[in-house]
């Protein structure tokens, strides 16, 4: 086969990837889905994983239940004690997730990116003017779930949380192939701005997008789901005290989460893009404290 043909061929899956898990009735399929996930019955469950398992690398052996009662209960699956210790160095600000760690790097002038070459504005992100100002010149990175992940997301530092919003949205497919064809696709989804400062006194934003298939955020502070079909007030004040890894919350099957740090903050060397890396590792250490090793 020559290039010509491989690229032809690499060119017509891409096509195929993004016709079928974007040109479909994206929110009608994503609200069957919520409803299919949450029968409670076994033969149901029991099939269903056993599907997924065929299409993917799901793997369960980390998982504290053996048995589940609905495909959702396996979406957002507790892990054995002990599998994701998170980095208990106080400079340290650690993965929130398991994930796929895509464009990361430097906010310039309030423009990020979601590959290379595809910028989108902080300010439409977040759309919190405020906010956007706060981490104009800040960094950023960018972690995507798959969907036979663990789905649950953690504290990556000591932190307080201040403030919640949901914006309403579309539910892209966030893969790669969506991330190259469609423009400022995060600013487009389903999507929550969790607003924190660390316990040092530093900003610090998280951001999970949703996507096609997963439109419900699980966030404990707020004990609630929020999803399409949550009504006003979408702004939620709180003050809420956690330490590094306590869990916030969940997504109900795979997406993204992108991070936004203050400048003072360099990324530790196993950052790389196309990595994986697992909750509790390193992403970045304090810039102050990184300078003096």
């Amino acid at each position: 086969m020559t290039v010509k043909s491989l690229i032809a061929s690499f060119t017509q899956q891409e096509d195929l990837n993004f016709l079928l898990t974007n040109r479909v009735p994206r929110a009608a399929l994503t609200r069957f889905m919520g409803w299919f996930s949450k029968i409670e019955n076994p033969l149901v469950a029991d099939a269903s994983i056993a599907l997924w398992k065929l299409f993917s690398d799901l793997d369960l052996s980390e998982a504290s239940e053996t048995r589940f009662k609905s495909l959702h209960a396996c979406f957002t699956r507790e892990l054995k004690p002990g599998l994701r210790p998170f980095d208990p160095d106080p400079d340290i600000v650690t993965s929130p997730s398991d994930g796929i760690i895509g464009a990361h790097g430097v906010i310039k002038d309030g423009e990020l990116y979601q590959i290379k070459g595809a910028p989108y504005s902080l300010r439409d992100l977040v759309a919190d003017p405020a906010v956007a100002e706060t981490h104009r010149n800040g960094c950023f990175i960018t972690l995507r779930l798959t969907s036979s992940m663990y789905h649950r997301f953690h504290a990556p530092a000591d932190m307080t949380l201040e403030h919640v919003s949901l914006i309403h949205g579309d539910t892209w497919n966030v893969n790669p192939i969506a991330l190259k064809r469609v423009e400022r696709l995060f600013c487009k989804n389903e999507r929550a701005v969790i607003r924190t400062h660390l316990s040092s006194g530093e900003p610090f934003t998280i951001v999970p997008v949703a996507a096609i298939l997963v439109a419900s955020i699980r966030l404990h502070a707020l004990d609630r789901v929020l999803n399409a079909q949550t009504e006003r007030p979408l702004a939620y004040v709180c003050n809420n005290n956690v330490r590094k890894g306590d869990e916030l919350g969940w997504f109900e099957h795979g997406s993204t989460i992108i991070l936004l740090a203050p400048g003072d903050f360099a990324f530790c060397p196993s950052v790389a893009e196309g990595a994986r890396i697992r909750a509790g590792l390193p992403l970045w250490r304090r810039r102050v404290a990184a300078d003096g090793m």
